[in-house]
């Protein structure tokens, strides 16, 4: 497979959901492609394309975020809470950083197909949560944070069981005090999208998963909303 070129299944008709953002937001400023900053973890390769839901025709230099936790469940920034234990996951800056640290998070600037690519690994979990990955798509004037328009879209990406059940049982994953949340279990992901935010995940290597993975999806949104999760003043609240 090319994963450059491999086409997302189709959900181009459907408005994607919005999302809690979660306590774990920030604008890390950080523009680049791969995340993981040697995080141990079952490599991940993910391929979004962002979509008008309108018109189907791509949105082109969108500015996507990504946010998720390493295999132990911890955010960069919050790397001393403890992610065995369930905490208020709703509202953003409800609980204090702790550490400086940026792992696992990112933002690209879609192409003239609307994709955006990002390498990282499988994220683990966190109490009470499923697997999860957070997105944020601002829509910009051009490829500058400067002429940034709005924040149209937040929402989250979910896996399939069967690849995270495999991910799981890897070396870096195990060992936890808790159990993790199926997607069927989160109420998130039951209320937010289910199906339709769940990515297309395919194995890398054909004898193994310890390559890795592949994941995709389409994303439609509206280009003219503004997100009730996150605010333009948000970004600069709450900026490394």
């Amino acid at each position: 497979m090319d994963y450059n070129t491999a086409t997302p299944r189709e959900t181009v008709c459907l408005l994607s959901p919005e999302q809690i953002a979660g306590p774990y937001f920030r604008n890390s400023k950080l523009i680049r492609r791969n995340i993981s900053e040697g995080q141990d973890g079952i490599p991940l390769v993910m391929r979004l394309a962002i979509v008008d839901a309108m018109t189907g025709e791509p949105v082109i230099g969108a500015l996507v975020d990504i946010w998720h936790c390493n295999a132990r469940g911890a955010y960069s920034g919050w790397s001393k809470v403890d992610p065995d234990k369930e905490v208020d996951a709703d509202t953003i800056g409800s609980i204090p950083r702790t550490d400086d640290h940026t792992y696992l998070r990112g933002g690209q600037f879609s192409d003239n197909k609307g994709v955006v690519r990002f390498t990282t690994i499988y994220p683990g979990f966190y109490a009470g949560r499923a697997l999860h990955i957070h997105v944020a798509v601002r829509i910009t004037a051009g490829n500058n944070y400067l002429e940034e328009r709005h924040v149209a879209w937040v929402g989250q990406l979910y896996f399939p069981e069967v690849a995270s059940r495999s991910v799981l049982n890897a070396r870096e994953y195990r060992g936890r005090t808790v159990s993790r949340l199926t997607n069927d279990q989160d109420h998130y992901y039951e209320r937010m999208g289910g199906e339709a935010s769940t990515l297309d995940v395919h194995s890398i290597g054909r004898e193994s998963h310890d390559d890795g993975f592949f994941g995709q999806l389409t994303i439609g949104i509206d280009t003219f909303a503004v997100s009730s999760q996150i605010r333009p003043e948000d970004f600069d609240k709450y900026t490394v």
